[in-house]
């Protein structure tokens, strides 16, 4: 429920739906229009809560809200569209989240740059017990983003969004560029 803004007209007035006893009685009819008061806003949240559930008509102060029940760490001072947006293909970043497509896409949403992305990869197996596995050193990704303005990319910001998209034991290398 928002609060702080002017006084709404209810929609449904309380006084309205009492016998006509009532109707003449002065103190119920004041009491009534203050509980009316306290409704109205409770009212409109509940007409509009649909809006409140879509991330790109959601009050900006709501979508951090919305980002915690897709499960997803949008992170503080991304634009209010890219949170929109981040918001709005959660479960599609959550379906393909490990993946390199699912890396190139949340990158691009963030950047709206051209994104390349170079992994170690591969597994490592022996059909013998007790034999060391090769060693294939350690994982690490690579991403290669390009942007009209490299100085326009926050490359904290965005290495931290990156290192939150991968598995914890893979090292993440940033390189941004112009495109």
């Amino acid at each position: 429920m928002r609060i702080g803004g002017p006084t709404l007209p209810t929609p449904h007035p309380l006084a309205e739906r009492l016998p006509a006893v009532y109707l003449e009685d002065r103190f119920t009819q004041r009491f009534l229009t203050a509980l009316d008061e306290v409704l109205a806003p409770v009212f409109t949240a509940l007409d509009g809560f649909a809006g409140y559930l879509d991330p790109r008509v959601a009050p900006e102060d709501f979508l951090d809200w919305l980002s915690h029940w897709v499960a997803l760490d949008v992170g503080e001072g991304w634009s209010p569209e890219h949170r929109r947006l981040l918001v709005a293909t959660a479960v599609r970043l959550h379906r393909r989240r490990g993946t390199r497509r699912g890396l190139v896409e949340h990158v691009s949403l963030l950047t709206g740059g051209r994104v390349e992305v170079f992994d170690s990869g591969g597994c490592t197996s022996t059909e013998r017990p007790g034999v060391p596995l090769p060693d294939a050193g350690p994982a690490r990704v690579t991403v290669r983003v390009g942007v009209a303005d490299p100085s326009t990319v926050d490359r904290v910001r965005l290495a931290a969004a990156i290192a939150d998209a991968v598995p914890a034991h893979v090292s993440v290398e940033l390189e941004v560029g112009g495109s």
